[in-house]
């Protein structure tokens, strides 16, 4: 069978005065097709009916509404209405389903891309439950996990706090235990890195500068960008937590290592198809040296509340903040006899510390501001004329013979 429109190329092309052998050469059909159709002999297929749809003038407004805003079915047919539309809503409906189809395909479409030796490493937290102390008390344990993302060379650290102090510890165990450090960390959006929108942490942006690499956060609601070290995540649950027990931290990190030794960094990685500690040789020589970076001095602040005198309290001494900060919640830190005080990553006090407690420390230019600030909110005493009257003509007074007058 041939289309309708095909037999019309046929017919007119001889009308024409075109061979058969020319028109089956120039259609493509055999030469006892072309004599078929010029004999009437050739079935026709007929082209396939288009029927439009009652929607399709309005599915780009309903696209643009349901994708800007997410709005369902009922409330775009309520739009569409005015338009013309006289479908139902079952059929924007049917629509929608399409919109939302797609976009599911789209939220998980990932483009797999191997970074090259020693260039990048990714890290995360991952929750490990609570366990019950030696008191008793239920205690939280985390594990800090860390992939070199071209060789899957894994390092995994457990601890009881995910505190930036901890943090920090465990980036240098890691290094130790690669040997160097890549050119790159990307982090999930732990709120320890990121503390904004396109902000990064003051303490871990100057502790990657130190070591030399840069920290950077996977896209927001993107977490199948840092596959790479999600997947080890779910390994170490199943293969290496369910199932054991530990005595103690120390147990459980011992056992850890040797774990990581023996079978994570050894067995065959289902997406490279080799042995991480085998690929981690091609870029072991590529890290930067962890032997040639000075220890990171690390200082932990702890929290502190201005009083309305402008003092805080640290290590049994007072010191004097700014008064424009009273009421507020500063970090107050020592690092090297001098005691730091922070709002944010602004520094906004410093003072020597004292030699020893009960010492009272003050920068003259804070208490002259409070002087200041004390001084226009003074009330005013209690005989200060605190009203006035005006009079707007004499008032009338009586002679004094008067009196004298009446005396007599």
């Amino acid at each position: 069978m041939i289309k309708v429109s095909q037999f019309m190329d046929i017919r007119k092309l001889h009308k024409n005065g075109v061979s058969i052998k020319q028109i089956a050469a120039t259609t493509g059909h055999a030469r006892n097709t072309v004599r078929k159709v010029l004999r009437g002999e050739h079935e026709m297929k007929a082209s396939p009916v288009v029927r439009l749809s009652k929607l399709d003038d309005f599915k780009p407004h309903l696209t643009e509404r349901y994708r800007e805003f997410g709005l369902s079915a009922v409330r775009l047919i309520e739009e569409i209405r005015p338009m013309g539309y006289t479908g139902s809503v079952q059929t924007v409906r049917r629509f929608l389903a399409t919109l939302k189809a797609g976009e599911a395909r789209q939220k998980r479409l990932t483009v797999r891309f191997e970074t090259p030796p020693g260039h990048q490493a990714q890290v995360d937290w991952k929750e490990c439950g609570k366990h019950a102390g030696a008191d008793g008390v239920l205690v939280p344990v985390y594990a800090f996990v860390m992939v070199m993302a071209y060789s899957r060379m894994l390092f995994v650290r457990f601890t009881t706090s995910m505190k930036m102090g901890v943090l920090l510890d465990c980036h240098r165990r890691a290094f130790d235990f690669f040997g160097g450090i890549p050119d790159e960390i990307l982090y999930d959006n732990m709120k320890q890195v990121r503390i904004g929108p396109g902000k990064l942490n003051a303490t871990l942006v100057d502790f990657a500068a130190h070591h030399a690499f840069t920290a950077k956060t996977h896209r927001a609601y993107r977490p199948r960008t840092k596959g790479k070290v999600e997947r080890p995540n779910h390994y170490l649950d199943h293969n290496f937590l369910a199932g054991r027990s530990f005595e103690g931290l120390d147990d459980l990190n011992d056992r850890g290592k040797h774990w990581l030794n023996h079978a994570a960094n050894v067995r065959v990685h289902g997406t490279t198809k080799e042995r991480p500690i085998d690929l981690f040789e091609k870029e072991r020589g590529l890290l930067t040296s962890i032997a040639d970076v000075r220890p990171y001095h690390f200082i932990d602040p702890v929290t502190r509340v201005v009083s309305y005198e402008s003092m805080i309290r640290f290590d049994g001494s007072a010191y004097s903040v700014p008064p424009c900060h009273a009421g507020k919640t500063v970090h107050v830190a020592a690092d090297g006899g001098q005691i730091v005080v922070r709002v944010d990553d602004a520094i906004v006090a410093e003072h020597r510390q004292a030699a020893g407690r009960g010492a009272c420390v003050v920068n003259p230019d804070h208490m002259a501001e409070l002087w200041k600030l004390s001084q226009q909110q003074t009330p005013l005493p209690d005989d200060a004329k605190r009203w006035s009257i005006t009079f707007d003509q004499s008032v009338a007074t009586t002679p004094l013979a008067t009196f004298e007058e009446v005396a007599i």
